[in-house]
């Protein structure tokens, strides 16, 4: 297939596989293009048939979910999509081990674990690993496997701590798009991924693509709607008809998973201090807001010299339909945090800016409140901004994407800590 990415120099093929061939970059280097076919292929190969329009459809497919998963904080390859079959990745060695999460058992893990029903629902999400080797059909390989056969790729030998990162980060993976689907009423059954080492950072970054062939998806959480893969599969014959069935199954996904990229749940964090001195603190919680793409607002109002203000204000934000959490930095006697938890539905948070001095005293003022209250306390600023992210999370998956690839990435972060003071000490 001729790479469509013309404004692009290319070099010479790295790679071809079933469904995409990669391409060196000259003019970019450390990158490659990844170019797909209009192919569509199942059980290795066995069953082969050309497409129209596959190619746009997964490059679609890829490039969203790839987008959504690197807004969120994972670390992928993807780049930029180039054209409507092509995208620019880091050039990555790709580790030969298909990483599969499952939240529902169906497909091989039926053959494979006779006995379990189809529908059994994993909990936490089941993740397995199989090494890529059409040959012997992809045999499922165990953690002791994949450490004990010292794979090294760009300069990086796969151990323990990188098998960890690897399964700690499908998880994830897996849980983030779960959750993107839910808002359209489909579930994500299970995720087969690939991870490689970027040439030039020396990192494990998930690679090669996301797109239709690499989940089950089912609307309403209904196998007989299944619209992925699968659908291709299960076909008794391949007629031009039953072709086109399968490719509006796929047009449907790449036409949804552009949705996934947007949320149609608002929610702001409105802070309020108790003197203008308190603005450095509260900058921080704005700040902090901006990294969860949770708009911030700042006023200031004192609820022991104005409380009539404070009241006002506060109706400001309840009259308008947008979901608000309030945080109160009030030093000193904090009154703002509870007055304004007394006089509200909505969640209110303390996050008193305290001194050294008197900060030990003052903070009694947010914890010891009236009976019928509910407003907690955080120190740090920080703190109070990922409270708000939580709340909002429930009903945003884009929020919620970005906690759950904070904590993947803070797990990861000590995890490479840990391994790092190892080889110091030994």
């Amino acid at each position: 297939m001729a790479p469509a990415a013309s404004d692009l120099k290319l070099g010479k093929k790295v790679n071809e596989g079933k469904t995409k061939e990669v391409y060196e970059l000259p003019d970019i280097p450390g990158c490659v293009l990844m170019q797909s076919k209009d192919q569509i292929t199942a059980g290795n190969a066995a069953r082969k048939d050309r497409m129209e329009g596959k190619a746009a459809i997964s490059n679609t497919t890829t490039s969203c979910v790839f987008q959504l998963l690197q807004e969120a904080g994972i670390k992928t390859a993807f780049v930029r999509k180039q054209s409507d079959t092509a995208f620019i990745a880091a050039h990555c060695e790709m580790i030969p081990i298909e990483w599969v999460c499952r939240r529902i058992a169906t497909g091989s893990f039926l053959k494979r674990n006779p006995g379990v029903k189809e529908g059994y629902k994993f909990y936490p999400p089941k993740i397995e690993m199989f090494y890529k080797d059409d040959a012997n059909n992809d045999p499922q390989w165990s953690e002791e496997q994949l450490i004990e056969a010292k794979f090294c790729f760009a300069g990086l030998t796969i151990g323990q701590t990188e098998v960890d990162i690897m399964a700690r980060s499908t998880q994830a993976i897996f849980e983030i798009l779960e959750k993107s689907w839910q808002p359209q009423n489909c579930t994500l059954v299970d995720l087969k991924i690939e991870f490689g080492v970027n040439i030039l950072t020396k990192e494990i970054v998930l690679a090669d693509v996301i797109d239709n062939d690499s989940w089950r998806l089912w609307p309403s959480g209904d196998r007989s709607q299944q619209k992925d893969k699968q659908s291709y599969r299960d076909l008794k014959e391949v007629t031009p008809e039953a072709l086109q069935m399968v490719k509006r199954n796929f047009e449907w996904v790449a036409e949804r998973v552009e949705l996934l990229l947007k949320t149609k749940s608002q929610g702001r964090v409105v802070v309020l201090m108790g003197s203008p001195s308190d603005l450095s603190h509260c900058e921080k919680i704005k700040k902090a807001c901006a990294t969860f793409g949770i708009p911030c607002e700042l006023r200031v109002t004192s609820a022991h010299k104005g409380p009539d203000e404070t009241l006002r204000i506060k109706s400001e934000y309840e009259g308008d339909g947008i979901p608000t959490v309030f945080v109160a930095v009030a030093g000193r006697s904090n009154g703002l945090g509870p007055v304004m938890s007394g006089n509200t539905a909505y969640p209110v948070v303390n996050c008193p800016p305290l001194s050294a001095d008197w900060g030990t005293q003052d903070v009694w003022s947010s914890l010891r409140l009236p009976s019928g209250l509910g407003c907690p306390t955080t120190l740090s600023p920080e703190g109070a901004a990922q409270f708000a992210a939580q709340i909002f999370g429930l009903n945003n998956h884009l929020v919620w994407a970005k906690l759950r690839s904070n904590m993947l990435n803070t797990w990861i972060s000590l995890k490479q800590a840990d391994k790092k003071l190892r080889e110091c000490t030994l």
